[in-house]
C-alpha cells in the first residue's frame, strides 16, 4: 500500500495528541472507537493504522515527549511523518506546560535514582541512530533550556528530594538548611541546590529536566561544566526525566565526559 500522505499523515497525528492528552490528563478516551474513525476517514486498514500510531511514539520518544504507553515505539520512519509531528508541536509550543504543574509531581517520594543510561540502557545501534537524527532536527536539548516552567518545576521537586531524602536519614538538621540557590542567589554559580550528603558534606545538585526518555540530550553551560571539574567532590548532575508522567532520575558525576559526548553548540563572537 502506498505512504501516507501530508493530509493522512496530519490527521493521523492531531488524533494522536487528543488521545495523549487525555491520557496524561487522566482521562478516559477509547482508543478502538479513535481507530474505526481512522479508517473511515482515510480507508487505511485497522492494522496499518495502530503502525502509524507507534511510529508517532517514536517521533516523541525521540524529540523528547511523552507518548501513549500503549503505542511502543516502532522505528524505521517515514520522513513525512517526522515532519507532520515536528509541524503539530510547532503550532502548539504551549501544549504540556499546564500538566507540568501537577500537584502530583511535587511528590518527591514518587523520585528514585536510576543507574545512568551508559551503564543500563543500551537501545539497538539503528533505533539510537534514528532517534538522535530527529532529536537535532527538533533541537529538543534547546527546547528544554528555554521552557522555563519544566526547569523550574524540575528543581523544586529535586529540592523537595533532597529535603525528604535527609529527613528519612535522620538529618533534619540538614534538610532545613537545603537552600534553592539559583532563585534564591540567581542561577550564576553552577548548579540548582545547595543540600548536604547524611555525614555534613556538601552536595551541590545542577538539576536538568526533561518530558522525554532518559537519553533525551541537554544543554549545559560552560559555566555549569567549569564548577563541575572544579568543585567536582561534591557537585552531581541531576537528570530528571519522564517528568509529565512519573519522574525518574539518574546521577552524573565528574567528569561528565566520561557520560555523555559534549558538543560545543555556540561561540562567542568578538570584533578584532
Amino acid at each position: 500500500m502506498a505512504d501516507w500522505n501530508d493530509d493522512e499523515n496530519d490527521l493521523i497525528v492531531a488524533d494522536y495528541f487528543a488521545m495523549l492528552s487525555s491520557d496524561l490528563s487522566g482521562q478516559r478516551y477509547n482508543k478502538a472507537a479513535h481507530n474505526r474513525n481512522l479508517v473511515e476517514r482515510t480507508g487505511r486498514p485497522r492494522a496499518s493504522i495502530e503502525w502509524k500510531h507507534r511510529n508517532i511514539s517514536a517521533v516523541l520518544k525521540a524529540v523528547g515527549q511523552p507518548w501513549i504507553i500503549g503505542y511502543r515505539p516502532a522505528f524505521n520512519l517515514q520522513a513525512s511523518l517526522i515532519d507532520a509531528v515536528l509541524k503539530w508541536l510547532e503550532s502548539h509550543p504551549d501544549w504540556l506546560a499546564a500538566k507540568v504543574k501537577a500537584p502530583r509531581l511535587l511528590d518527591p517520594r514518587s523520585l528514585w535514582l536510576d543507574p545512568a543510561p551508559t551503564l543500563s540502557n543500551n537501545p539497538p545501534p539503528d533505533e539510537l541512530e534514528q532517534t538522535q537524527a530527529v532529536a537535532v532536527k527538533f533541537d529538543v536539548a534547546k527546547r528544554d533550556e528555554q521552557n522555563r516552567v519544566l526547569g523550574r518545576a524540575g528543581e523544586l521537586h529535586a529540592l523537595e528530594y533532597e529535603r525528604v531524602s535527609l529527613a528519612s536519614a535522620g538529618r533534619s538538621d540538614l534538610a532545613k538548611n537545603v537552600r534553592w540557590v539559583s532563585q534564591e542567589d540567581g542561577d550564576g554559580l553552577g548548579y540548582d541546590i545547595a543540600s548536604f550528603m547524611p555525614d555534613g558534606r556538601p552536595r551541590l545538585v545542577e538539576v536538568k529536566t526533561t518530558n522525554g526518555w532518559e537519553r533525551t540530550p541537554f544543554h549545559i553551560s560552560r559555566n555549569e561544566l567549569e564548577v563541575s571539574e572544579r568543585l567536582r567532590e561534591d557537585w552531581r548532575l541531576l537528570r530528571i526525566w519522564n517528568f509529565a508522567r512519573q519522574p525518574k532520575a539518574f546521577e552524573l558525576c565528574p567528569p561528565l565526559s566520561a557520560h555523555v559526548s559534549l558538543m560545543p553548540t555556540s561561540y562567542l563572537a568578538r570584533f578584532q
